[in-house]
């Protein structure tokens, strides 16, 4: 499955729900809790909490090398990935000094 700019993709096997931000520079399947992401609805009740570790809802994950960027819209258990590789918390941007 091609992972496109705007797409919302939902974890399978856990409650997290993600937006595609930037795309990747190469196509892959991204991944979550181990099982791909869909961008169809998923039922509640087919999903569990999950013991990964924790996707925080507001928060933006990358790999920059890969050219990934997703936005968390709903939290769960991860970890994400593309390709085998973990995608990172991002961090904010330093605020430049005052004087």
């Amino acid at each position: 499955m091609s992972v496109l700019p705007g797409a919302r993709l939902r974890s399978v096997t856990s409650t997290c729900e993600v937006v595609v931000v930037r795309a990747p520079k190469r196509a892959g399947a991204l991944m979550c809790a181990g099982a791909e992401m869909s961008p169809k609805p998923v039922e509640t009740g087919a999903r569990a909490a999950g013991e990964g570790s924790l996707i925080a809802v507001g928060k933006r994950y990358c790999a920059d090398d890969l050219g990934i960027e997703v936005l968390c819209v709903s939290p769960g258990a991860g970890p994400l990935m593309f390709d085998g590789i973990e995608l990172e918390q991002k961090s904010a941007k330093p605020l430049p000094a005052s004087d």
